[in-house]
């Protein structure tokens, strides 16, 4: 990992994290519908990609016309998209953002410090299957200064409103000191935004991961 000079300092960058995060968010308490709990929103924050990349498929560790897959531990993540009856969601536009292995964002105004991997696509999307589920091949997210790993997850459709929430680690040791996630005061709330990574072998037998997250919104748009 290569330093860059003339970036804001690591204490600076949580201190803007810090109050993006006050300023914009404010996680509701569990609604329940039909028995289903509600997947909590979450902020956007301040990363969203203000430009997508031209290759924004659903394989984030390989980039169009790199030489090279993306630094990091490849995981398979997956889930399904479901409304307040528990009903699959289809034709859901399902979009991830997250940092590389480095901790840098697809952002311009990301100044973390390091370089970015060129390698890793950052930004991903796919539109849900008829049962409502998703997939992405990228790679296990990783904290940076101030906060715990995370993939950011944003919802669009026809049908709903925009919905934006954010996806964490299960057991990670840094989800107790994260304002962010410790927003999320009701504690079944707070572990509907956990994901579970189990370990798989992969090509050659290098270990890789396998996460599933599933998101409950309380909607019921018509059927067909």
């Amino acid at each position: 990992m290569s330093m860059r000079h003339g970036h804001a300092s690591p204490q600076r960058r949580r201190l803007v994290l810090g109050a993006a995060a006050l300023g914009l968010t404010s996680s509701p308490l569990p609604l329940l519908a039909q028995g289903v709990l509600l997947t909590p929103r979450q902020t956007e924050g301040p990363f969203y990609p203000p430009k997508l990349p031209a290759d924004q498929d659903n394989d984030l560790i390989s980039v169009k016309g790199a030489s090279a897959r993306a630094m990091g531990e490849i995981t398979h993540l997956s889930g399904r998209i479901l409304d307040a009856r528990g009903r699959s969601l289809r034709s859901v536009r399902v979009e991830i953002w997250q940092c590389d292995a480095n901790g840098r964002y697809l952002h311009p105004g990301d100044s973390a410090g390091v370089d970015r991997d060129p390698n890793f696509q950052g930004f991903g999307h796919y539109l849900t299957a008829e049962d409502g589920s998703y997939s992405f091949r990228t790679i296990r997210p990783v904290p940076y200064p101030g906060r715990t790993p995370h993939i950011h997850f944003k919802l669009r459709s026809r049908e709903f409103p925009e919905f934006v929430t954010q996806m964490y680690i299960s057991g990670h040791p840094q989800n107790a000191s994260d304002m962010l996630l410790g927003s999320v005061r009701d504690p079944k709330a707070r572990a509907s935004l956990m994901a579970n990574f189990q370990s798989i072998k992969g090509e050659g037998g290098a270990m890789e991961w396998t996460a599933q997250f599933d998101l409950v919104l309380g909607v019921t748009p018509p059927q067909a």
